[in-house]
């Protein structure tokens, strides 16, 4: 209120001179000063919007999706330590996506399969750049491979699978050392250990064998215009979606979306993971989602802590 109040006297005293009552020095100086409180007054409005959004019902100590950051994050894990701990969409780097701020917080997630809404049998152009829903709160999209090899370039990054099946059961796979190479060398898949309890479906390495046909560890991606597999045949073309595949695949999450469950279809081009549902079982449900590995939980964010009462 002292700021507003004194801005208004200052710009009111001004416009009240006239070139004969004050010299062009001391001219200069009121509209400089009256530039510096217009300046604080505006940072004075931000933090005030930003504390009233704090202290919205159900929003005790977060902070809502802002478009307005003033400084560069390489990705939501570094959102969310500032303090931006509402999932939503934000701006980072030069893309905008959408962070998932629970299970831990600062997830980025990259794919999203949730109803249908979106076909994924889509070119190598627009698997490149991304594509599907990316306003709505529960669109359906595929972030673009130029975007996750940008962001897994950063460092050592890990990647959640979340997994839902039409009655309701869910499954979770995550791997360590994620990273997709640069459009160069066709977006190739490497990443490391596997914990879960959705089998380990991306390595093969749920039964002896497999994994020389279907895992999909130094993988190139495929699409139905950019046959990159190790197939006699184009997987992606066969099972309607674009991935890394192998001969073909013990996983596919950008197949087609069959809203029952069970399907019959000439290949298996559901929504797979084998290990969990096997090939005729289509998910309802598949989110991908990236965090730096060394990503440091606080307590109170950790949906796996156990709270202790205190000792009385």
């Amino acid at each position: 209120m002292q700021l507003l109040t004194g801005l208004i006297v200052i710009t009111a005293y001004a416009q009240s001179l006239s070139a004969s009552d004050i010299c062009s020095e001391e001219l200069a100086r009121l509209q400089e000063q009256e530039k510096l409180l217009k300046s604080q007054l505006q940072k004075q409005e931000l933090f005030l919007h930003r504390l009233q959004l704090l202290n919205q019902p159900g929003n005790k100590n977060k902070a809502k999706p802002d478009q307005t950051q003033d400084s560069q994050y390489a990705d939501c894990s570094q959102l969310f330590t500032s303090g931006f701990k509402s999932s939503g969409f934000y701006k980072i780097k030069t893309m905008s996506v959408y962070c998932d701020m629970s299970e831990g917080g600062g997830w980025t997630v990259i794919q999203r399969r949730i109803n249908g809404t979106e076909a994924f049998n889509r070119s190598w152009a627009e698997y490149k750049d991304g594509f599907g829903d990316m306003n709505a709160e529960l669109g359906e999209f595929w972030l673009g491979n130029d975007n996750l090899h940008h962001i897994t370039a950063q460092g050592n990054y890990s990647l959640r699978i979340n997994l839902e099946d039409f009655d309701g059961n869910q499954r979770y796979a995550e791997y360590k050392n994620f990273k997709v190479a640069d459009e160069k060398d066709r977006y190739r898949l490497t990443f490391g250990d596997y914990v879960g309890t959705a089998g380990d479906a991306l390595s093969g390495g749920h039964q002896v064998g497999v994994s020389d046909w279907a895992s999909l560890h130094g993988m190139k991606f495929s699409t139905y215009d950019q046959d990159n597999d190790n197939y006699e045949q184009n997987c992606a073309q066969e099972d309607k979606g674009g991935w890394w595949f192998n001969k073909c695949h013990a996983a596919h999450l950008n197949g087609v979306y069959y809203p029952s469950g069970h399907y019959s279809a000439s290949t298996d081009d559901g929504i797979v993971w084998y290990t969990w549902r096997g090939w005729w079982y289509s998910l309802k449900t598949s989110i991908m989602k990236l965090r730096p590995t060394d990503f440091k939980i606080d307590p109170s964010d950790d949906p796996n802590a156990v709270n202790h009462s205190p000792p009385s």
